[in-house]
């Protein structure tokens, strides 16, 4: 990298910085580039037909000779989630990844047919020497088992990324590695990238085991089927679901693709237990009492595809909503999906059913990641150098920025950055050097990267005004128009029950381009179109007040 000096380590993100997901970090020392994660991001609602967006590889494609490995923190797919992406347009040696991970992104690799990648498991105890860096593990508490931090081993001095973590002293899984953690800021930390996810928390984030109890206590007093919606992901979760079933003796039926793919590399690993015959087939679930049956699926953010929609809304194939049904939410909205929630909510008390969501009374769900206290502790854990706060939106960051500050970086070693900002770190120095190309690409069912803002722009305008269809014939030697013009409209007014104008409309096109026709010897069709779009657009906004896209068709015919 030009921007950098000699002996500088360049320290930056492609994703995860002023956003939540998309996150992948890169340090890059001379010749070596280490990459920490490849995530996606779901998309937000005015990203119309979009399905994920992912990071901007250009950067790593231009540099792919130098990448020595991929570091995976965790299986979340704001972290695993872009590798089939990824491997489409750079080579990637190594993905070193642990645990449960490992599961999920072979089972990830199998949907993605054509792509190999060479994914090797690593331990908490290992070191791996990658050239002049190399790195090192340290177990944390999350979401989802198998939760690592990774620390990188520079020539400068050590580079720590966390990952998503919180400090859960009674965890349903293994204990966070506190000693490792401390014993490196006693040998000294140059630069601690944290997890900003819930730096707006002021206290500390609920422990996995209280949402245990509580969810075994909320099945010991319902008589009817449970419905439960949770992330996919949360494998602790849905261990606990199935815990509190077999506690009350009810069988479990999963929904959902995710679900189903989690459950199955779950089990298979040894994550997820349950006496034989607890599972059943989605289709016997009419087979057992309605108190003896858990439905756990997907739906916790209100997605409209999801199961738990599909169920509210009443379209779903094998299960209709029942009098005595309760559903729980073991989960909290995420930002922005608060409106699909309620929605969906809604439907299920319109269908009949009991609604328990996540509240001070209910307890149905924790975050895993750390809240404000937590923040602080592992910043006095690691007594960084220098501080820069990922994983998170811009205020998240500051915020977090401010915590660093007040508990012992020094002000103006705090670095606040957009992705693509290069950060330079040497053993004695640390500032902003440049920036790399960064930004964001847009997967729809088509494929990767063919949707610029034009297209969504189109896409938005569709969904607002509709379209509408001017279709004109020319007989192209005698450069006359041929029969009537053709109105075609979709999602703008509904033709029979305007048919005047309709008429309007047609005659109106039928006069600009007969008028046309008799000024020019050489037609132009481009010209002709771009006419028959401005006339339109202003005879119909005058009529409507609205602004509908415009697709004029030109076909020239030899009679």
């Amino acid at each position: 990298m030009q921007i950098l000096n000699k002996n500088e380590v360049g320290v930056f993100a492609l994703g995860g910085l002023g956003e939540v997901g998309k996150n992948m970090y890169v340090v890059e020392y001379q010749d070596e580039i280490i990459v920490i994660d490849s995530g996606i991001l779901f998309p937000d609602d005015y990203l119309l037909g979009i399905d994920y967006v992912i990071p901007d590889y250009t950067y790593l494609y231009e540099n792919q000779d130098k990448i020595k490995a991929l570091i995976i923190t965790h299986g979340h797919e704001d972290h695993i989630g872009g590798i089939p992406y990824l491997l489409r347009q750079v080579k990637i040696p190594k993905i070193y990844a642990s645990g449960i991970a490992v599961g999920l992104i072979k089972n990830k690799m199998e949907q993605h047919k054509g792509f190999h990648a060479n994914v090797i498991e690593y331990q908490e105890y290992e070191k791996l020497v990658l050239g002049k860096l190399s790195v090192s593990f340290f177990r944390t508490n999350h979401s989802i088992p198998d939760s690592f931090g990774v620390v990188v081993h520079t020539p400068e001095g050590r580079i720590v990324h966390t990952g998503d973590f919180k400090f859960d002293f009674t965890p349903t899984g293994p204990d966070a590695n506190y000693h490792k953690m401390a014993e490196m800021g006693q040998k000294g930390v140059l630069l601690l990238l944290s997890d900003s996810t819930n730096a707006e928390l002021k206290a500390f984030t609920k422990s996995e085991s209280v949402i245990s109890e509580n969810i075994k206590d909320i099945f010991t007093k319902i008589d009817g089927r449970v419905i439960v919606a949770t992330f996919a992901s949360n494998v602790h979760r849905v261990q606990q679901i199935v815990e509190a079933s077999v506690a009350t003796n009810r069988k479990v039926a999963v929904y959902g693709r995710s679900m189903i793919r989690t459950l199955e590399v779950g089990r298979d690993m040894g994550y997820i237990k349950a006496p034989g015959g607890t599972f059943i087939e989605s289709h016997q679930i009419n087979r057992y009492p309605a108190d003896k049956v858990t439905i756990i699926c997907t739906g916790s953010q209100g997605e409209p595809l999801a199961a738990l929609s599909r169920i509210a809304a009443g379209t779903h194939r094998q299960i209709k909503l029942m009098e005595g049904d309760t559903v729980i939410f073991s989960s909290s909205p995420i930002p922005g999906n608060q409106e699909g929630v309620s929605r969906t909510i809604n439907q299920l008390f319109k269908r009949g059913a009991n609604v328990i969501t996540n509240s001070p009374l209910t307890d149905t769900h924790t975050s895993g990641h750390a809240g404000q206290e937590e923040q602080k502790l592992m910043l006095k854990l690691m007594k960084p150098r220098y501080f820069m706060p990922i994983h998170g939106e811009y205020r998240m960051l500051k915020i977090h920025s401010q915590l660093g500050i007040r508990t012992g970086v020094r002000r103006g070693n705090e670095f606040v950055l957009d992705n693509g900002d290069v950060l330079a770190v040497t053993r004695n120095s640390a500032r902003v050097a440049g920036k790399v190309q960064a930004g964001s690409v847009y997967i729809d069912g088509r494929g990767i990267g063919d949707i610029g803002s034009i297209v969504l722009r189109d896409r938005k305008m569709l969904s607002e005004d509709g379209l509408l269809s001017a279709i004109v014939t020319i007989d192209k030697k005698k450069q006359e128009l041929l029969g009537e013009v053709v109105i075609i409209s979709r999602g703008f007014v509904y033709m029979r029950d305007h048919a005047e104008l309709t008429t309007e409309i047609s005659n109106l096109v039928e006069q600009e381009v007969k008028q046309k026709l008799s000024q020019v010897k050489r037609l132009n069709i481009n010209a002709l179109k771009r006419l028959i779009t401005k006339v339109l657009q202003k005879f119909i906004y005058n009529k409507t007040e609205r602004n509908p896209m415009i697709m004029p068709v030109v076909m020239m015919v030899n009679e």
